[in-house]
């Protein structure tokens, strides 16, 4: 057999979906075998395809979440006895915010959504900060912060 897509080569191997004879240059390797290159096309799994649209959306409703648990964290102390529970908070809110974009847009994974959550997640400390009046140097804010991002950032990977 020749390869169909090098005449001048002899083989005797086929793809393994649609039997098209291919030479050893043109076959790709898969998990269930030799294809060839039209077969073996991998295509980006649906979960990580996301439209413009969606990115709108998930931009706002990160936001929305961002504005509202800004708003409720900045009624937490971060200093003295509330050190664990500022840090406990800000894990709640990185969670909440993964979740929220994650759901807004029907589950899809992506990095451009995991830096809409890390953003959101930075709105909602300074809007905490804002009207908790402080210079955004606490130690404990600033662990909720990075902690709040991971947890956003893990919930849309």
């Amino acid at each position: 057999m020749k390869c169909a897509a090098h005449p001048e080569v002899e083989t005797n191997l086929t793809c393994g979906r649609c039997g098209r004879p291919i030479c050893p240059k043109c076959m790709v390797q898969t998990p269930v075998g030799p294809r060839c290159p039209e077969c073996a096309s991998l295509k980006r799994l649906p979960t990580y395809k996301v439209s413009p649209r969606q990115y709108l959306i998930a931009s706002g409703a990160g936001l929305g979440i961002a504005i509202a648990t800004g708003f409720v964290w900045a009624f937490i102390p971060f200093s003295g006895y509330f050190f664990y529970f500022a840090v406990l908070i800000g894990l709640g809110v990185g969670y909440a915010i993964g979740e929220v974009i994650s759901r807004s847009v029907n589950r899809k994974r992506g990095r451009s959504l995991q830096a809409i959550g890390g953003a959101c997640m930075v709105v909602s400390y300074v809007i905490s900060n804002l009207f908790h009046m402080t210079l955004f140097i606490s130690l404990s804010g600033l662990l909720a912060l990075a902690l709040g991002i991971v947890i956003a950032v893990i919930r849309l990977r």
